[in-house]
């Protein structure tokens, strides 16, 4: 995925309200960006860190950028949760991630489930449906693993039954973790922060469901699938 303009830098004053974040710009000037992630980006807000905003092309839209990227220790952490979906059809169309090649369909946000939509449905003769959840990983509290959740997620827990049910009703199920930063050699579950998540996994992984972690080379233009990691759990 490429950012579509140039990104701007700035350092972070303080994200606020969930959804908002005061930035200094090189030119010292102060602006609202929109954050579009309603995790708790614990390790990602701190104040006075660099990051680097998206401007917004939509003369209309009241906030005039977007905080896309952070740099901690040294690396470039993705934290637009609006984008992985983008990210991983890209890769899926590229043959860049290996396990879901071969279908001949992509759709996006279909209806499943118990009034659900499912992020992407692949589809090939001769198969049965491909259902792939992906969820957007950035928390990184030690050397060398990445972790998910960053806080309490019901909805994450609730898809994860949702495919489970489709596994057994014969489909394929796969939830896809994406790790929006190349500084990690693992996905570890925080059971932590969020035990019916963790526990809630391990059923659905018994059930059929498939857990699958890739993650990404982040750029300033751009933010593309990397490698696989593996899932400790």
């Amino acid at each position: 995925m490429r950012f579509p303009d140039p990104l701007i830098r700035g350092r972070l004053s303080r994200r606020y309200k969930r959804f908002l974040a005061d930035v200094e710009l090189e030119n010292g000037e102060v602006v609202v960006a929109h954050c579009a992630n309603p995790g708790s980006m614990l390790g990602l807000a701190d104040p006075g860190s660099e990051v680097w905003l998206s401007p917004s092309r939509n003369p209309a839209r009241k906030l005039k950028f977007s905080w896309e990227l952070i740099a901690v220790d040294g690396h470039l952490v993705g934290i637009n949760t609006a984008l992985p979906n983008g990210i991983v059809e890209e890769a899926i169309r590229a043959g860049s991630i290996a396990e879901l090649t071969g279908y001949a369909g992509l759709r996006r946000e279909v209806r499943y489930g118990r009034n659900s939509r499912i992020d992407m449905l692949l589809e090939g003769d001769g198969r049965p449906p491909c259902y792939v959840e992906v969820k957007n990983v950035h928390l990184k509290r030690g050397p060398d693993a990445a972790e998910f959740p960053d806080s309490v997620t019901a909805r994450g827990t609730k898809h994860l039954i949702e495919l489970a049910d489709a596994a057994e009703a014969g489909a394929r199920s796969v939830m896809l973790y994406l790790v929006q930063r190349g500084d990690c050699d693992r996905l570890e579950i925080a059971a932590d922060i969020d035990p019916i998540y963790d526990r809630t996994l391990r059923e659905a992984m018994a059930r059929g469901v498939e857990a699958l972690c890739y993650s990404c080379r982040v750029g300033h233009d751009t933010i593309e699938v990397d490698r696989r990691l593996p899932l400790t759990i």
